[in-house]
C-alpha cells in the first residue's frame, strides 16, 4: 500500500483535550483543526489539501489544489492515536499500478502551525588544461512530460515534489525572479520577459547546502517550507545540485522538488557524473527510493522560524523508513591540503546508493557531519565545489568515526591561468547574474565573440560560451627558455561526448552539469616565444545545432596553460 499521510501531533506532555484539536467529516472533506491557528481540509477522494486557514486567512488558492506531484488521486482513510490520542494520521493511498510511491505527513504542536510531510519510494609537453563546468548538446525544448528517465524506481507521477498552491491574494510576496506575472514566454513555458527582466521558476532555486527553508508571505502571514537536519538523505544531486522554490502566477506556487528526475540529468554533478580532476575516479548516485523527508509548510505572522526543528517525535510514529538518531552514526574528522584561501570554502560530502549528506568545514578544516544512516560511503572533500579527494569510509549506529581526508588535487606550476579553478565560473563575465536571469536578458553583458589577453581583467572573460555566438580568443605572448612551440596553426582533436547534460543548463539559472578537465598537449614547434603573439581560439564542437542561447555551449571553470 502506497501512501501520502497527513497528521497533526501533539507533544506527548501535553494535554490530550486541547481545545478545537480533531478532525471532522464533512462530504469528501476532511477537517483538521490543529488548535494552533492552522485549519486545513483534505480531500478525501485525492489526497489534495484543499484549504489552509492560519487565523483565519485563507492560505489555499481555491482554483488549485496544493499535492505531491500535480496530484496522485489517492483514496483516504484517518486515525486517531498516540499517547492520550494526541495525534490524527490522514492516510492517502496510491496502489503500485498507478503510483510507486507513498508519502506521509506530519503536523506537530504546540509550535506554530506547521504540516510536517515525508516522501517515501518502495524499494614535458606543454597542456593546456581548460575545467568545463557543463557542456549543453540538445537543441529547443522538450515538453517536460517526456524528460524523464524510464526505470522501475522512478515515481510515475514523474516530478517527485510537494506543491504548495497558494492564494496570491492572501500570499502575494514571492520571489521578483520567479514572478511571470503579465510576462510573456520566450524558451518553452517557463522563461518568460515581464517588462525588460527575464524571469523564470528556475531563478528561485538555491544549491541543497544552503537551502533548508525558502518562504512567501502577506499581511499577516507567511508560509515556510523547512527541510531539516537531514531532510535532503534520500534525494539526488549532493550539496550543490538546486531546483525549485518558488513561481508567481495566478497562484502562489510554492515547492519543495525532491527528486526531479530530468534536473537531474541537466544540473546535477553527482547523479551519473563525471568528476575528471586528476585523482578523482568517476562516482554514480542512483535513484534513491525509501523515505524522502521530513519537511515542512510552515506559518507565521511573518517572523522567519528556525530551520532547526525537532522531528525526534517521529521516533514513536511507526513511520515506514524513518531511522532513529539513536540508530545512526556519524563521521569526524580534518580536511587538509588545500589553499588557505579556501578555508571558508569547503565541503565535506557523503554518499551511496541510500544516501546523501554533507557538513562544511569550519576555518581550521575541521569538522562533524549529520546523524547518517548506517552503511559505506564515498566520502568527498570540495574545495569550493570541485572535488579534490575522495576516500570510503563506514558508519555504524550509535558510534562517531574518524576520517580525515586531504585534497590530492594536483597544482603544476602554470604559465598563465585564468579564474580560480574550483568548480564555478565564479569571477567571468556574467557569471554573478547566471543563476537568476536568462543568457538574453539586458543587464547581462555582451556575450561576444570575446577576444582576451592574458592579464586582462579576469571578469572580460565570459563564463560560457555558445557555438551560435561565437568563439573566445585568447592572446599571450611567452617569454624566452620556453619550447618553442605555436598554437595559432594547430587545431586539437575533438574530444568524445559527454553523458549528461542533454537538455538546457544556462537558460534555466544553472551552470551546473559534468565537471570535466579536458587537457591537451601541444606539439613542439606551435608556440612561440619573445613578442609574437600566440593566439588560442576556444570553439563549441557539437553534433546538434541551435540558435543562440539554445545552441550548444560549454561553460568555464579555469584554464591553464603549463
Amino acid at each position: 500500500m502506497l501512501c501520502f499521510v497527513f497528521a497533526a501531533i501533539v507533544l506527548a506532555s501535553l494535554c490530550s483535550t486541547v481545545a478545537g484539536f480533531g478532525l471532522t467529516e464533512s462530504g469528501d472533506s476532511y477537517i483538521v483543526d490543529t488548535s494552533a491557528g492552522l485549519i486545513f481540509t483534505v480531500d478525501s477522494t485525492s489526497g489534495d489539501i484543499t484549504s489552509m486557514k492560519f487565523n483565519g486567512i485563507e492560505a489555499q488558492d481555491s482554483s488549485k489544489y496544493s499535492q505531491i506531484a500535480s496530484g496522485i488521486d489517492a483514496d483516504c482513510s484517518w486515525v486517531r492515536g498516540g499517547h492520550d490520542n494526541n495525534y490524527i494520521t490522514v492516510t492517502s493511498s496510491v496502489s503500485p499500478a498507478d503510483s510507486p510511491n507513498s508519502f506521509p505527513s506530519f503536523y506537530r504542536l504546540p509550535a506554530p502551525p506547521a504540516l510536517l510531510f515525508s516522501t517515501t519510494l518502495p524499494d614535458t609537453t606543454t597542456r593546456l588544461s581548460i575545467w568545463l563546468l557543463s557542456t549543453s548538446m540538445t537543441v529547443g525544448v522538450e515538453d517536460p512530460t517526456n524528460r524523464r528517465i524510464s526505470t522501475t524506481a522512478e515515481p510515475s507521477v514523474g516530478e517527485l515534489r510537494f506543491i504548495a498552491r497558494l492564494s496570491q491574494t492572501t500570499i502575494p510576496n514571492g520571489y521578483d525572479v520567479s514572478d511571470i506575472v503579465g510576462g510573456t514566454a520566450i524558451e518553452g513555458s517557463d522563461v518568460y520577459l515581464v517588462g525588460s527582466e527575464t524571469r523564470s521558476k528556475f531563478y528561485s532555486s538555491r544549491q541543497f547546502i544552503d537551502d533548508q527553508i525558502h518562504g512567501v508571505s502577506g499581511s499577516s502571514i507567511a508560509a515556510w517550507m523547512i527541510i531539516p537536519g537531514t531532510g535532503y538523505e534520500s534525494s539526488s544531486g549532493g550539496p550543490f545540485f538546486r531546483d525549485i522554490d518558488n513561481q508567481g502566477t495566478s497562484q502562489q506556487e510554492f515547492y519543495f522538488y525532491m527528486v526531479r528526475i530530468f534536473d537531474l540529468l541537466l544540473c546535477s554533478a553527482y547523479l551519473r557524473h563525471t568528476f575528471r580532476t586528476p585523482g578523482i575516479p568517476r562516482q554514480n548516485a542512483a535513484f534513491r527510493t525509501g523515505l524522502h523527508g521530513p519537511y515542512a509548510l510552515w506559518f507565521t505572522t511573518g517572523s522567519t522560524p528556525s530551520s532547526d526543528i525537532d522531528t525526534s517525535f517521529w521516533d514513536a510514529l511507526d513511520v515506514t523508513g524513518w531511522v532513529s538518531e539513536a540508530d545512526r552514526g556519524r563521521v569526524t574528522g580534518s580536511a587538509t591540503g588545500y589553499p588557505s584561501a579556501y578555508s571558508d570554502y569547503m565541503t565535506v560530502g557523503f554518499s551511496n546508493s541510500v544516501a546523501q549528506y554533507w557538513v562544511r568545514t569550519d576555518s581550521d578544516g575541521d569538522f562533524v557531519s549529520p546523524y547518517m544512516k548506517p552503511g559505506t560511503y564515498t566520502m568527498t572533500l570540495y574545495k569550493m565545489e570541485l572535488a579534490v579527494a575522495t576516500q570510503s569510509v563506514t558508519v555504524t549506529a550509535g558510534s562517531v568515526k574518524t576520517s580525515n581526508i586531504a585534497s590530492t588535487e594536483a597544482t603544476p606550476t602554470a604559465i598563465w591561468q585564468i579564474g580560480e579553478i574550483d568548480g564555478t565560473p565564479r569571477g567571468f563575465l556574467n557569471a554573478d547574474l547566471i543563476e537568476t536571469m536568462h543568457p538574453s536578458d539586458s543587464r547581462m553583458s555582451d556575450w561576444g565573440p570575446v577576444t582576451f589577453t592574458i592579464g586582462n581583467d579576469v571578469d572580460t572573460f565570459p563564463m560560457a560560451i555558445f557555438k551560435d555566438i561565437g568563439a573566445v580568443t585568447v592572446k599571450f605572448t611567452l617569454s624566452s627558455g620556453r619550447p618553442v612551440v605555436t598554437v595559432n596553426d594547430w587545431t586539437s582533436s575533438t574530444p568524445s561526448v559527454p553523458d549528461q547534460p542533454d537538455s538546457r543548463g544556462v537558460t534555466r539559472g544553472t551552470w551546473r552539469g559534468n565537471n570535466i578537465m579536458y587537457t591537451y598537449s601541444i606539439p613542439s614547434g606551435y608556440l612561440n616565444t619573445g613578442s609574437t603573439v600566440n593566439t588560442l581560439t576556444i570553439t563549441v564542437a557539437s553534433g546538434s545545432s541551435g540558435s543562440d542561447f539554445l545552441s550548444p555551449n560549454i561553460v568555464f571553470d579555469g584554464l591553464r596553460l603549463y
